[in-house]
């Protein structure tokens, strides 16, 4: 494989076609950062995203006059960004692979849980491909108002569920959904907040693995214990999370019925529907992983607040293909 890039690396034209595309990329970067400003204003704007991680040098940024806040999306963890001026506004999503609306949905779900937009918000994302250092796609929305990112217009900051825990569990969510575990796909559930009207409902199918450890050692933002809540994601049942972050347990049946009222999608499986039942009578937040898809859903009041749905990768495409091909019979040639 490394031959034979090598080798088309030398090809004729090859170096200059590669210098083409990078200039082409850099025009079509450089034009929608010019016209954004003016975008976001003549739509009246309250928030500009830019997916940070698509540009060569983010430092150059810069929107004179914009009343928008702005933010800058990044997969790049706090402690590995270069020094920037305080009021810069950072969103982390998860470092797995995302599609261009992926790099939406999953921004302005943290601003929204953030209290940073409200539902109604008109918001403007600029968005691109990371590995080809290019900014090329636009997204005017208003929040809650597109079926395609938010499907209900529901309180994400009510109950008292702290930010971080929320960013958290969409975090290892992603990571399972696109990685799964040992190389094998894995299907969980994780409910947030309301853990006292929560737990009633619930019974175990495992002994509790948190049971007996403090607080202080069972809390999903401790960052040594995201390979024990991944290595625990493959029993089945769900976590239970309180507010501030406190593992409550694991391996839980969610024993409550769905309700009629709040029919999901066809297709999707009891682990959806229980999500959807129990934040329907309680408070919580319940993020899913499809063990078939990948797919992350995030569940409030019943229903389905937003799903970000793994990339397909090629082998996945082709894999598709060859179901969805109608088979021909073979005919048996007589014998000469």
């Amino acid at each position: 494989m490394a031959d034979d890039a090598a080798r088309r690396a030398e090809a004729p034209g090859y170096r200059e076609d590669a210098e083409r595309g990078r200039t082409s990329a850099r025009a079509i970067t450089q034009s929608l950062l010019k016209h954004v400003p003016d975008l976001a204003e003549s739509c009246q704007a309250a928030a500009l995203f830019v997916y940070v991680d698509a540009m060569e040098d983010p430092s150059q940024l810069d929107f004179p006059g914009l009343h928008a806040r702005v933010f800058y999306v990044t997969k790049t963890p706090e402690k590995d960004r270069p020094a920037s001026h305080e009021e810069i506004q950072y969103l982390r999503v998860p470092d797995v692979p995302l599609t261009r609306m992926g790099q939406v949905k999953i921004a302005v779900f943290l601003a929204l849980s953030r209290g940073l937009i409200q539902y109604g918000d008109r918001v403007v994302f600029l968005s691109g491909l990371a590995a080809a250092k290019t900014i090329d796609t636009i997204i005017v929305t208003e929040v809650g108002r597109e079926y395609e990112i938010f499907t209900s217009e529901t309180d994400l900051t009510s109950p008292k569920v702290l930010p971080e825990v929320i960013e958290k569990v969409v975090d290892i969510a992603s990571e399972l959904g696109s990685e799964g575990r040992e190389g094998k796909p894995v299907g969980t559930m994780f409910v947030v907040g309301d853990t006292e009207r929560v737990l009633p409902l619930t019974r175990q199918l495992v002994l509790n693995p948190f049971k007996g450890y403090p607080p202080s050692e069972r809390n999903i933002l401790d960052y040594s214990l995201e390979e024990t809540i991944k290595e625990l994601a493959t029993l089945d049942g769900a976590f239970i999370i309180q507010s501030d972050g406190v593992i409550e347990t694991c391996g839980a049946y969610i024993r409550t019925a769905s309700q009629e009222e709040f029919e999901l999608p066809r297709g999707l499986g009891a682990r959806h529907h229980a999500a959807a039942a129990i934040t329907a009578v309680t408070d919580a937040i319940a993020v899913t992983v499809s063990e078939s898809t990948g797919s992350v859903t995030i569940f409030k009041a019943g229903r389905i607040v937003t799903e970000i749905q793994k990339p397909r990768s090629s082998h996945q495409k082709s894999k598709l293909n060859r179901v969805s091909r109608p088979k021909t019979r073979k005919r048996n040639n007589p014998p000469s």
